[in-house]
């Protein structure tokens, strides 16, 4: 067998074992697992903690050059916590399931770089894009991000 064909073999089981994988979890539970930026400069794993969602930092790459243990959550408005690592940082909290929309809603994110909290939505397109809006009070007055899973 050559190796073209055995890595088809390897790379249809994959796509195979993932697809399982995501009709056997709840509809409820399929945002959990790793999520990357369509920037490719964030990883974050979304995971069910106390039946609500949670999202947090597990890479992201700094521009700056610097590892990314050295990055702290400078700008935060609380100055004890401007020390704390951004790497491993919760970025998304209290995401609750609205199975009528098939969403998670009411929930809060973070986002470091300016140390602010948003209003969060989240919902997984059509393409299997997760869709994460932070707004301000109004759905109409924000921005998405998109990720696709890892």
């Amino acid at each position: 067998m050559n190796i073209k064909r055995l890595f088809s073999i390897f790379a249809l089981f994959l796509c195979t074992s993932v697809v399982l994988r995501a009709q056997t979890l709840p509809a409820s539970e399929l945002i959990c697992g790793k999520w990357e930026s369509t920037d490719k400069n964030l990883i974050v794993l979304v995971y069910k903690e106390s039946g609500k969602f949670s999202g947090k930092i597990i890479w992201y790459s700094d521009t700056g050059g610097k590892p990314m243990d050295y990055g702290t959550d400078k700008r935060n408005p609380d100055p004890k916590l401007r020390n704390r690592k951004i790497l491993g940082m919760n970025v998304l909290h209290d995401m609750a399931y609205n199975a009528s929309t098939n969403s998670w809603e009411d929930g809060v994110i973070y986002e470091s770089k300016n140390g602010r909290e948003w209003n969060a939505s989240i919902y997984i397109d059509k393409g299997g894009m997760l869709k994460v809006k932070g707004y301000w009070h109004f759905k109409i007055i924000g921005k998405t991000m998109t990720f696709t899973r890892v």
